[in-house]
């Protein structure tokens, strides 16, 4: 069966707020209902082994909130979080922060890593992606211009590379979709065998 003629059979819903995500699934065919969730995302990182986990844990708690109100559909979450000296770096508090944390990531790698997960007949499909990002060196008067931009503040670890935060970015490898905030080949290979079986 044509994938989407099997993603059109069922009610896929994305319990999440960001615009990113349903402009990534659009890109792909993906129909989705869009309920965003209330779950805290304030887990206590120091109790997870690896950003990866903290990650997969507030996807899973953000659709699995949802999965209980709508049991008969397919509900994705979703986490993102820039990882520096295996520091986790998620969306800044404010501007002073927003400038710290790009200060952080100046001439430096780090990573950018994606929870998901899919909440399906009453089970939880759970995967992660890292992507590894070179940050080019940053000037403070480029921090500054950027930083006043405002596209800092919603965006985990200061940036975003589909916006102007693109003239940041030297270099990656990886998926570049994971660093917008879905790991797109990933999620559709998972929903095609989960729906399938």
């Amino acid at each position: 069966m044509a994938a989407d003629s099997l993603f059109s059979k069922h009610r896929i819903i994305l319990a999440s707020a960001s615009p990113r995500r349903r402009e990534l699934l659009q890109q792909i065919a993906v129909k989705v209902e869009i309920i965003p969730s209330k779950f805290e995302e304030n887990l206590p990182k120091s109790s997870f082994s690896t950003p990866a986990d903290y990650a997969i844990a507030t996807a899973t708690g953000k659709a699995s909130e949802i999965y209980k109100e709508h049991q008969e559909a397919v509900v994705i979450g979703a986490d993102t979080v820039v990882v520096v000296d295996n520091k986790i770096l998620e969306k800044p508090s404010d501007v002073a922060c927003a400038k710290s944390m790009l200060s952080e990531l100046s001439g430096r790698v780090h990573h950018v890593v994606t929870g998901v997960c899919i909440c399906y007949k009453d089970t939880k499909h759970t995967f992660h992606v890292q992507t590894e990002v070179q940050f080019s060196e940053l000037s403070p008067d480029l921090i500054d211009w950027y930083v006043g931009t405002g596209e800092p503040l919603d965006k985990a670890g200061g940036y975003g590379i589909q916006g102007k935060g693109a003239i940041l970015v030297e270099r990656l490898a990886g998926c570049y979709f994971n660093v917008v905030g879905l790991p797109l080949q990933k999620l559709h290979s998972q929903l095609l065998k989960i729906l399938s079986e």
